[in-house]
């Protein structure tokens, strides 16, 4: 993620931190956030090339299923901070709805990714940016 990108993401869906205070959201409110967030970046990045929109498509969705979640959570654990691997635990205990299609394991690991980037897009931008450019999307 370069600085246009977290640009991109500050412009289109600018908060103010002082009207959000985000130790007082809940678990699911930082992963409904962070979800947005997430795809927001996902799509962003695949976006040049042009290609046809069903090719889009297909490589987002490849990138947003919650295993892809669950694995990337897993490749960010060596980088995460004693305070971020709370936001996670949080996360991970705050998915209580459960799964159709897979493990209540792996959903509890995709929701805590979302429940990070939500809560690191809320307080700490940089710091999102930081970790999203770990990730190996390609």
């Amino acid at each position: 993620m370069d600085d246009s990108d977290l640009l991109r993401l500050q412009f289109i869906l600018r908060v103010e931190k002082s009207a959000i205070p985000v130790a007082q959201l809940s678990p699911t409110s930082l992963a409904y956030i962070g979800d947005a967030v997430y795809e927001l970046y996902i799509r962003t990045h695949f976006l040049l090339p042009p290609k046809k929109i069903s090719d889009y498509h297909n490589q987002v969705v490849s990138k947003v299923r919650a295993e892809t979640q669950a694995a990337y959570l897993q490749e960010l654990e060596p980088y995460l901070t004693e305070s971020e691997q709370n936001v996670i635990r949080r996360g991970r205990n705050g998915a209580k709805r459960e799964p159709k299609r897979l493990s209540p394991q792996l959903y509890q690991q995709a929701s805590s990714l979302e429940t990070l980037i939500g809560y690191l897009y809320l307080s700490d931008p940089q710091r999102l940016k930081q970790l999203l450019g770990k990730l190996k999307l390609d």
